[in-house]
């Protein structure tokens, strides 16, 4: 399929959306480009400006999409903060209209198609730039980096973990508070995932059955496997010439927290559609979060590799982020990363086509140091041994 010339970025970014993640990564975009929000109605889009102290810096739009796309232009940016399902409909719309599209979410099957058409119009498809996933692709791709300079063209074995949670910043006795999205928590508990394990692709029913221990830093969390790893075996490039042993993406949950869940867990599998969305209901009004509490969200992405001649070599960042009085650190490590995406794409800096998290590979160190210029920092730690 042939690329063609990218269409020029217009300036104008159109963010549709305006719930919890939308945060102060909106500001960063208005900073740096015309910004119209568009929520369920305009008074919701302006108190969500409000919230974020950004009264008369973006214009406030109602959505609907027709409303969306008479105001789009050549160059513009759309920007999906809304529930996945909705993203096929604003690609159809941006591309119809030679818009780039930007998201946090993961690709999807209807989007993936979209790929050689964005393609074939100049149109940049930037997807996967948040949090999990976004912030852990850029790590990765960092950790393979380095891990390649180790190993060279040589054979090796490797063993690759991704793990990223939401938890309190103080721990309560279920391990957990409930923000948004409750029922979603139990749904996804419910979905299969796969990964690589002992160099095998493995299939785990029950995520919460597969519980282990791992350290992030100096601290012991609880980690599970969720969705399927096994597509960003690509996505990072991992060389063809390493024995993948392990290589999984996870959640990671407090010390003590598949003990709490155990009475869940026991319910979770025979419980009809709407029994999952009464208990969601249930344990959202008994373990909320509220003002008064703040969220800590942990990401570790690890790489170990051991060359064919028995030196190896390993790689581990860890973020720790604890919310404040100010802004929640969900929504922070969410719309911060997004934001620098918006922006490069409003650049002219991301060529036409899907991308996930990044352009390229070779971009995500300065990506990091992008981000960390807005405070978002990791701490990294690597070690060798002949």
């Amino acid at each position: 399929m042939t690329t063609a010339e990218l269409i020029a970025p217009s300036g104008r970014v159109h963010w549709v959306g305006t719930g919890m993640s939308t945060g102060s990564g909106l500001a960063l975009v208005c900073d740096g480009a015309s910004t119209t929000l568009w929520g369920r109605t305009a008074a919701k889009a302006d108190a969500c400006l409000a919230r974020l102290g950004l009264e008369g810096r973006a214009v406030s739009r109602a959505y609907d999409p027709d409303a969306l796309a008479g105001e789009l232009g050549a160059g513009d940016v759309v920007v999906s903060m809304l529930p996945a399902p909705h993203h096929p409909e604003l690609v159809r719309i941006a591309l119809e209209h030679d818009a780039h599209f930007v998201c946090s979410s993961y690709v999807s099957p209807q989007i993936q198609e979209q790929a050689d058409a964005a393609r074939a119009r100049g149109v940049v498809l930037l997807t996967e730039i948040g949090l999990d996933p976004g912030i852990d692709h850029l790590l990765a791709h960092e950790l393979v980096r380095k891990a390649v300079e180790f190993t060279g063209d040589r054979p090796a074995t490797a063993h690759f973990t991704s793990y990223c949670g939401s938890n309190p910043a103080v721990p309560n006795d279920f391990r957990y508070r409930f923000s948004w999205a409750p029922r979603g928590v139990l749904t996804a508990l419910l979905s299969p995932a796969r990964l690589i394990t002992e160099g095998q692709r493995t299939d785990v029913a029950r995520p919460w059955e597969a519980v282990r221990t791992e350290e992030a830093g100096d601290e012991a969390f609880e980690v599970y496997p969720n969705r399927d790893s096994i597509p960003f075996v690509d996505t990072y490039a991992i060389p063809a010439a390493w024995d993948l042993r392990t290589f999984v993406r996870g959640t990671l949950r407090l010390a003590g927290w598949s003990e709490a869940w155990k009475p869940v867990f026991a319910e979770l599998p025979d419980a009809s559609e709407s029994r999952i969305t009464e208990l969601a209901a249930e344990l959202a009004a008994r373990y909320p979060t509220t003002a008064a509490d703040h969220d800590r969200v942990v990401m570790a992405v690890r790489l170990q590799v051991r060359a064919d001649t028995g030196e190896s070599w390993w790689g581990e960042y860890v973020l720790d982020v604890v919310g404040d009085e100010r802004e929640s650190a969900t929504p922070r490590l969410v719309s911060v990363p997004l934001a620098c995406g918006i922006l490069d794409v409003v650049a002219g800096r991301v060529a036409p086509g899907l991308h996930q998290a990044t352009g390229e590979p070779d971009d995500s160190a300065r990506l990091l140091d992008l981000l960390g210029s807005h405070g978002i920092t990791t701490t990294y730690r690597e070690g060798r041994e002949a």
